[in-house]
Parts: C-alpha cells; structure tokens; sequence
C-alpha cells in the first residue's frame, strides 16, 4: 500500500502550512532547513515537525537538514499539485468575484478555469479573462473544461442545486463557502469553509480572555 495514503487526517490539515513556509525559504535563498527552523516558520515544535514528516517517506538527512527544493517537489507531489489542477467558480456574487481575482490559486498549483452564475446580467461578461456563464452549462462546460475541484460560492437557498450540477459533470472535490451541509455521494470530497463559524470561534476566544 502507498504510505501516504495511511496519512493521518491532522497531519495532511498541516501539510499546506509546512509547503508555504518552504516557498517562502526557496524564496529568502535558503538551500537547506532543519525541522526546528521549520517549527520556527510555521509556528509549531520540531517533534511534530519530524513526526508529520515520517508519515511522507524517508526525507532529509540526520544532522544536516532538509533539501528545501527537493522537499517543496516531494510534498507538492504528496499534495497533487506537482501539476496544475483546474478549478471552476460557481457563484459569481461578491465572494466568487474576490476569488477570481486572487493570484494565490495559481501560485499554488490551481488553475481557474470557468465561473458560473445565474444573473442574465452577469452571464456573458467578461471577468478575469474568462466570460461568465450560465448555470444551466454547469455541467458540459465542467465535462469539457475537465474540471476537478468546484468552488461553491453561491447564497445558502442555492448551493445544493449547485453541487447537484457539479456532482453530475463527475466533479469529485468541492469547496463549498456557503453555511449549508451539502448531500453528496461517498466518494466526493468536501471540504467546508464557513467564515462566520470562524468569527464565532473568535469571538468564543476573546470571550474567555476577558473573564477575570
């Protein structure tokens, strides 16, 4: 069996955050790093450091450290971003305009490749390079543009119907942004973003820091 595959959930929820740092040693010009200075970046401890990266194979050598250009290859293959993966926008709303227009997709390995909305004002504008489309194309555009991932960022009453369509072009990654539990089949993953459950965890934190 493939050991990454046996990667535990909470070490793969670290794995971005450890990529990130090391593009930003590639980019201070640093040829090696150590677990410790790893930790140092990523704002953890080194045990954890090597810990989460024994689950990825036989990496670095003992007393000198790790490669930091043939680490960042090693996890961007573990990650599935070795090769630009193509991503599609539904929802073209405030929220789906802001992430069209964020460079950090392709910096990561993401491509996007299509937005959707509703609007008959919206539909066939220009946006990004690419021209809206309609909802009701969601799934031969998605099929043709061979589409992995769909970002969902359409009002909450909506984005079921819009993982239905997306689920039906044989998508098997969603990112959904709308506070709604989506129904879809085992095999397709989701992974939820809600950022006022996020704000609320906050507010829960600076709660407890001003009870005396």
């Amino acid at each position: 069996m493939d050991k990454t595959a046996q990667i535990p959930h909470t070490t793969i929820q670290r794995l971005p955050a450890y990529l990130r740092c090391l593009l930003q040693a590639q980019a201070h010009q640093m040829p090696l790093v150590n677990s410790t200075s790893i930790a140092e970046m990523c704002g953890t401890n080194a045990a954890q450091v090597r810990k989460d990266f024994s689950y990825l194979g036989e990496l670095g050598t003992r007393g000198i450290g790790y490669d930091v250009g043939e680490l960042i290859g090693h996890m961007s293959r573990v990650l599935g971003i070795a090769e630009r993966r193509k991503a599609a926008i539904v929802g073209f709303g405030k929220l789906g305009g802001a992430l069209l227009g964020y460079s950090g997709f392709g910096e990561r390995g993401f491509e996007i490749v299509a937005v959707f909305d509703n609007d008959p004002a919206k539909i066939g504008t220009s946006a990004g390079g690419l021209v809206v489309q309609s909802m009701n194309d969601v799934e031969r555009i998605l099929r043709e543009e061979e589409v992995e991932i769909a970002i969902i960022a359409t009002p909450a009453s909506a984005t079921q119907q819009a993982a239905d369509k997306v689920v039906a072009a044989d998508v098997k990654a969603i990112l959904n942004l709308a506070p709604v539990l989506l129904n879809v089949p085992e095999d397709v993953a989701v992974r939820q973003v809600c950022l006022s459950t996020d704000l609320q965890i906050l507010s829960f934190h600076l709660a407890q820091g001003g009870k005396s």
